[in-house]
């Protein structure tokens, strides 16, 4: 018998296996699901959690460096027209995708180190600041453009941050990928 802890969350079907880039200095855990048609692309130093699902089928999906996607988190997801077009997603730098947040395909872009809040939603073509933060469960729709240095409320409130701590949130998540590095098993030649 396995002392190792099952998850009590149903198996996840798995698509068609996704052309893939990585960086060298990449954490995905085994477990994360890659599927699609289009080119997956992560670089230098980020980090894939556990169930997390990158999904290239509607475009392909540059995730930049030093990013953290969390798990069960759905990035590429086809938006509520069902259209599935050559659309992509772009995660600029220092993103974190925080746990069940959803982002939708569109030619959707998350600026430079932006947090994408726990279960929030970013509609398919929406264009996302360098800096912003994303509350819990926050909606942004399709095709919105935010400006950098915005804090979205779940509520629909915002207000510009004017703190001058992104530079600190860096350092920050640099020290939280070198944690994370040694606590993820990782095997990116398992998704080549």
């Amino acid at each position: 018998m396995s002392s190792k802890r099952h998850s009590i969350l149903p198996a996840v079907s798995a698509g068609p296996k996704p052309p893939v880039q990585f960086s060298s200095s990449i954490t995905i855990a085994e477990s994360a699901l890659l599927t699609g048609t289009n080119l997956i692309t992560i670089s230098s130093e980020s980090v894939i959690h556990p169930r997390a699902k990158l999904d290239s089928l509607a475009g392909r999906i540059t995730i930049g460096r030093r990013c953290v996607v969390h798990e069960r988190t759905m990035i590429g997801a086809i938006g509520t027209s069902g259209k599935v077009t050559e659309q992509a997603v772009t995660l600029g730098d220092y993103a974190t995708v925080e746990v069940a947040a959803s982002i939708e395909a569109g030619n959707t872009i998350i600026g430079e180190g932006t947090t994408v809040g726990v279960g929030s939603k970013v509609g398919a073509g929406a264009v996302i600041g360098k800096h912003c933060t994303l509350t819990p469960h926050t909606e942004v729709p399709a095709g919105e453009v935010i400006p950098d240095f915005t804090v979205i409320y779940s509520n629909g409130t915002r207000r510009i941050d004017k703190r001058g701590v992104a530079d600190l949130k860096n350092k920050g998540q640099a020290r939280q990928i070198d944690v994370l590095r040694r606590m993820i098993p990782t095997n990116p030649a398992k998704f080549a």
